[in-house]
């Protein structure tokens, strides 16, 4: 620490006061939230003051959001007026990607063929949501390949009913007029808001790059919807702090940034819990696992830092252009859906990748009804498929963009919870459930692996009773050999727990293979890794054994994750706080900016720089290079500043592309990357000055 003596007087009261850093992670079922001591964030975990849970509340974020804060505010007896930071992460957008969620927006495609949308799994991504392909476009060196169709896009927008819109533009990276053309008019003729491909990153791709931006506005009002609420939470309790958000890659931006760009906040839960883990525990090298309510995460920490995927993001199968951990993200939690596979003798269990409300829970909140429903299903002589599933609205009775069917369907559900085999007996209406599902418009309650740990005496937080009773009616389901899937109740909680042990094995061991470099797909479910993790004794005996340790986080982990080492063979470590690690990851990183600019030579005597804000000719290499150090300087840093951090220090790298042409080197294609780093402001409490004190992070 550097003495108090020599600091800038402001900096040194900050300290004086001891400023607290407030952050708040909002996951699939629980909101966390953590206090640290910014003057002892080198300390590790002793900096953290206190922590407290609040169940998430998807109908109102801004409930569960403001019970943990009030909940670790008095946990810790602080006054909220000590706060100079509040941070937040999230899996909100990461489980939407995962379980196909997400705002109705429409997507906009400028100068594209048609084939292109069979690319990067851009079509299946579309699904019913409006396409709207338009002429326009431009070539590799920013030249124009048609003319951009203002009236075809005019037209398709009368009537349009959807959330946001997303414009991509062939090579809009390298010249975005028709791009930034299509944000005016949509805009000035809708007033909604609006994601262009090229100001959420400067690589080629066209089709990788679209599917960037369409998620991107499927995700700005649920992003909005979170900010608003801390936002809320935060002037009712007299917090006048900056609020920032943790984006994919563990680095934190101001929530305007976060608004405007929410596709980076997906993986910031699990980028938080890297953050949380380097911090709590002090290893260089772990694999770490964070199991939540929806989903597990697993990356790795290499040297103290969480390694980056260079080829971005990848969530639910979708493959993005956002710079984030290389983290592998699994339908596979405490609450992933539990399902049988009645296609074999027995059934086998099928975990996941939806996320239910467990049964123990929606008791815990419903009271007797659900438990009514539970024993009425129980008592029919013959076992029914949708027993001991309830469907719950959450929102309106109305929604735009919806069918015949589904809008029936909507209307005719409650936000309390309702029994599915009332209301779905027709296969157009499980059909119409599933589209509603993916809007976020209906939640689903079912078995889950929560409900199998409540049957077995691991959790008691929650309604036992209900989650009994719904283990004894999947138990009683019969196989295609007619008979029952298990015994009993606890016979069948206790293969549930077994089964998420086993997928969450066989998810760190292929984490661990990845970090390794092996390339070839499924070696975890291999015959060999297989008979290895399930202990095989016979003439072979064979084994795996983890090279680095296995950090497990979240809630659940003391739970799974001392048998998920036993099978790998691997020191467990779960740390202290490890329930809260995320949102301690919240409040331990730092801003990082990082923008990129290219030239390319479209004619001997001609090297044109392709920025963000358009394009420009200059007669000689070096004249490019100065001005694009000049401009991107000036708009990392700006950018920085904007994401919420204090002092900014900039580096910078070329990376060039050339050929040998005649016996004489020629630019192909030269890339400037600049990367701003800098401190979050810090409000001193009372007076609130912009502050960079004691701050510290991976």
């Amino acid at each position: 620490m550097t003495d108090a003596t020599s600091q800038p007087r402001a900096e040194r009261d900050c300290a004086d006061r001891d400023v607290l850093l407030l952050g708040v992670d909002t996951g699939g079922t629980y909101t966390d939230a953590a206090l640290l001591d910014a003057a002892r964030l080198g300390e590790g975990p002793a900096a953290v003051i206190a922590k407290a849970k609040s169940l998430t509340t998807r109908d109102d974020l801004g409930r569960g959001i403001a019970a943990a804060v009030d909940a670790v505010l008095q946990a810790g007896s602080i006054a909220p007026s000590r706060i100079g930071l509040v941070s937040l992460s999230t899996t909100l957008a990461t489980n939407a990607l995962v379980e196909g969620q997400g705002g109705r927006a429409a997507l906009v495609m400028i100068g594209f063929d048609p084939a292109d949308l069979g690319r990067q799994g851009l079509a299946e991504a579309i699904g019913q949501d409006p396409l709207i392909p338009i002429a326009g476009g431009h070539d590799p060196h920013g030249n124009q390949r048609a003319p951009f169709d203002g009236e075809a896009l005019a037209a398709a927008l009368d009537g349009l009913a959807v959330e946001a819109v997303a414009i991509c533009g062939h090579f809009g990276v390298r010249n975005p007029a028709h791009e930034q053309a299509a944000r005016d008019l949509v805009r000035k003729a809708t007033g909604l808001p609006v994601t262009c491909s090229h100001e959420l990153s400067a690589r080629v791709g066209g089709p990788r790059r679209a599917l960037t931006a369409l998620l991107n506005a499927r995700l700005v009002g649920m992003i909005d919807g979170l900010i608003r609420s801390a936002e809320t939470m935060m002037e009712a309790r007299g917090i006048a702090a900056p609020l920032m958000v943790v984006r994919g890659d563990g680095a934190l931006v101001s929530a305007a940034f976060a608004r405007y760009r929410p596709i980076e906040t997906i993986l910031s839960g699990p980028a938080a819990s890297l953050v949380g883990a380097s911090f709590l525990t002090g290893l260089p090298d772990a694999i770490v696992s964070d199991i939540g309510g929806t989903t597990t995460d697993i990356a790795v920490l290499n040297e103290g830092r969480p390694r980056l995927d260079p080829e971005g993001a990848q969530v639910g199968g979708l493959r993005t252009m956002v710079e984030a951990v290389a983290m592998t993200t699994h339908g596979l939690g405490g609450d992933s859906e539990v399902a049988l596979d009645e296609r074999q003798p027995g059934a086998a269990i099928l975990l996941g990748p939806r996320r239910l409300v467990p049964l123990a829970l929606l008791a815990a909140q419903h009271g007797p009804s659900v438990i009514e429903t539970l024993e009425r299903q129980l008592g029919r002589a013959v076992p029914g498929e949708l027993d001991g599933r309830f469907l719950m609205r959450m929102g309106p009775a109305a929604a735009p963009g919806l069918g015949t069917a589904e809008a029936a369907l909507l209307a005719g559900l409650e936000s309390a919870p309702v029994a599915a085999d009332e209301v779905l007996r027709s296969r157009p209406r499980r059909i119409a459930l599933k589209r509603l599902v993916e809007r976020g418009l209906v939640r689903v309650s079912g078995f889950t692996p929560s409900d199998a740990a409540h049957v077995l005496g691991i959790h008691t937080d929650w309604d036992t009773h209900a989650a009994g009773l719904g283990a004894r009616l999947m138990a009683r389901r019969r196989g295609m050999d007619g008979r029952p899937v298990a015994a009993d109740g606890a016979t069948l909680a206790r293969a549930v727990v077994d089964a998420l042990v086993m997928r969450s094995g066989e998810h760190v061991l292929d984490a661990a293979f990845a970090a390794d470099g092996f390339a070839e797909p499924g070696l975890a479910r291999s015959t060999l890794a297989r008979a290895a993790l399930r202990r095989h004794e016979g003439f072979a005996l064979p084994r795996l054994t983890m090279g680095a340790p296995l950090i497990g986080l979240g809630a659940s982990a003391p739970v799974y994750y001392p048998e998920v080492s036993q099978l790998l063979d691997a020191r467990a470590v779960i740390p202290g706080h490890a329930d809260v690690a995320n949102a301690i990851g919240a409040v331990a990183g730092h801003v990082q900016i990082t923008r990129r600019a290219t030239v390319t030579q479209p004619a001997e005597d001609r090297f044109r720089l392709h920025l963000s804000d358009g394009t420009q000719d200059h007669s000689g290499f070096e004249q490019a290079r100065a001005a694009a150090e000049q401009a991107l300087e000036a708009e990392v840093r700006g950018a920085a500043e904007a994401a919420g951090a204090g002092d900014v220090a900039l580096s910078r790298r070329w990376e060039m592309r050339e050929a040998e042409i005649e016996g004489r080197r020629v630019i192909v294609e030269a890339e400037l990357i600049i990367t701003a780093t800098g401190r979050p402001r810090i409000a001193a409490p009372e007076d609130a000055p912009a502050l960079s004190a004691g701050f510290a992070g991976i």
